[in-house]
């Protein structure tokens, strides 16, 4: 019997290992890696029911117990229709599995404009298999879920969000697959929501979404301002992925935000007049490397996304670069960007696309980090700062920050904290050379290395002490010396032990 947790003693992690628990009631017929399909929109349709179930007794005290009132449309954020309530699937004893079905897609039909697809984007979620899952085990797990109750009253957005974040980065451990692409740890994302320092009422817009974390992080950054509403923007091409960013969003307490589903490269959902929408800030953590992402048509793109060129099919960095590029408002436009290190020195079409990039002015810092601080990736990674609004002592300058050596290590991988990425943020604020570590250089010394943004090119090393020839010389043959005298004192042993004759 799971304890029953107490609002006072509330805690994300508390909530998490809460929620974690529901998967151990689904091992044995649900594999690992499905575990989010099933335990994610459960949580979900709970957390709407507990809601709702707040509203009503705000209403209810409002109008002194007039429960016609309480049920009216107005009184609430969303609409739960009857017989579609966390309590009505838990009184049923038999069919549950359709009984869960049916109470999350009344509530999708019931709300279009802000729930649709939530629940049923999750395809591989098998609710009705009785095979699979058993009337016994879903009531088991219907009743884990019924001992905590998940509204705002009891758990915060914040807390609520966090643990949620817990649990979507538990089961990108589980599944390791394409964790890197569903889960970007939370101080990298904190650093490039820094850089860009978004200010409430301007708009937000993340084109590979994920899990919607860079999008959260910048609305708390902007204190939840009402401001931000109707200022979020998200595509993400996932079905599933999509569904966890609105939900994710959803549980931070955010308004007004809108996610949509969709491959951004082949075709942007978010488009004004025909033009690209333009927005004050773009972030992202786009897929790395992507392969098969669309190059033939991007290279007659009817958007103007290939002004520097159009990669090669086999990697859709720089495909994402210009797009989030075309995306950001020409005059206060910001975009920061994680992309694989490789951006900054590979040739050919890439070489031309980093020379136009170079040019235009817009690149004002570029950051390189340790390997394998991404989740289950080895690849190197660096940050891209852009900006059409560079102050004037950084135009025609881009500072780069060697960050390798900027982290905390752990025993299965190299992770960012707190003080790393404001150990970072304090050297771009600063942005003056330091050595070893931070090159402000200028567009000519690049130009003069042929366009190379390889960051060790123009970091200043700390001066080696010199070693004259003579001295070099001298070690030289003294080592020779040993060489000899060892070789000596082996041939002599191996005489002695009789494992050869001379």
């Amino acid at each position: 019997m799971a304890e029953v947790y107490t609002t006072e003693e509330t805690t994300s992690q508390k909530l998490y290992s809460h929620l974690f628990e529901a998967c151990n009631i689904l091992r044995g017929p649900i594999n690992q890696d499905e575990y989010k399909s099933y335990v994610t929109p459960l949580l979900f349709f709970k957390r709407l029911s507990d809601v709702y179930d707040e509203e009503t007794e705000v209403a209810l005290e409002e109008s002194d117990g007039d429960e016609e009132y309480a049920s009216f449309p107005e009184n609430h954020r969303f609409i739960i229709p009857e017989g579609c309530h966390w309590s009505d699937v838990r009184e049923q004893s038999e069919n549950v599995g359709m009984a869960i079905v049916n109470a999350m897609y009344g509530i999708e039909r019931a709300n279009p404009d802000t729930l649709n697809g939530v629940f049923s984007s999750f395809d591989d979620a098998n609710w009705t298999d009785k095979s699979k899952l058993s009337d016994e085990r879903l009531k088991d797990l219907i009743e884990h879920m019924s001992k905590i109750k998940v509204g705002n009253n009891n758990y915060s957005s914040d807390v609520m969000g966090d643990s949620y974040e817990f649990l979507i980065k538990k089961f990108a451990d589980l599944s390791k697959k394409n964790a890197g692409e569903f889960y970007t740890p939370r101080a990298i994302v904190k650093l490039l929501v820094m850089l860009m320092a978004p200010k409430a009422g301007e708009s937000v817009y993340d084109p590979a979404a994920g899990t919607g974390g860079m999008l959260i992080e910048a609305i708390r950054y902007m204190k939840n301002d009402k401001l931000t509403y109707g200022k979020i923007y998200g595509q993400e091409k996932n079905l599933a992925t999509s569904a966890i960013a609105r939900m994710n969003l959803f549980l931070h307490g955010a308004k007004d935000f809108k996610v949509t589903q969709g491959d951004t490269l082949r075709s942007p959902n978010f488009l004004d007049g025909g033009e690209l929408q333009k927005f004050d800030c773009v972030i992202a953590n786009p897929p790395f490397s992507l392969k098969n992402w669309g190059a033939e048509q991007f290279a007659s793109d009817i958007y103007g996304r290939n002004m520097w060129g159009s990669p090669t099919d086999s990697n859709g960095d720089f495909a994402w670069l210009q797009h989030m590029v075309k995306s950001m408002n020409t005059s206060s436009g910001r975009c920061a960007v994680v992309l694989p290190q490789g951006v900054l020195f590979r040739s050919g079409k890439e070489g031309d696309i980093r020379r136009q990039l170079v040019e235009s002015d817009k690149l004002e810092c570029i950051i390189t980090l340790v390997s394998g601080v991404f989740y289950s990736t080895g690849v190197s990674a660096c940050i891209l700062f852009l900006n059409n609004n560079k102050e004037h002592n950084h135009k025609g300058r881009i500072c780069m920050i060697d960050a390798s050596n900027i982290y905390t290590p752990q025993r299965a991988q190299n992770i960012m904290t707190e003080d790393n990425i404001r150990e970072i943020y304090r050297l771009y604020t600063e942005y003056e050379d330091v050595v070893d570590t931070v090159k402000v250089v200028t567009l000519e010394d690049i130009r003069e290395k042929d366009y190379t943004l390889a960051i060790n090119n123009y970091i200043e090393k700390q001066g080696e002490e010199t070693i004259s020839p003579e001295e070099v010389r001298r070690q030289y043959f003294e080592a020779l010396e040993e060489v000899v005298e060892a070789e000596e004192k082996m041939r002599k042993l191996l005489l002695e032990g009789g494992y050869f004759h001379e």
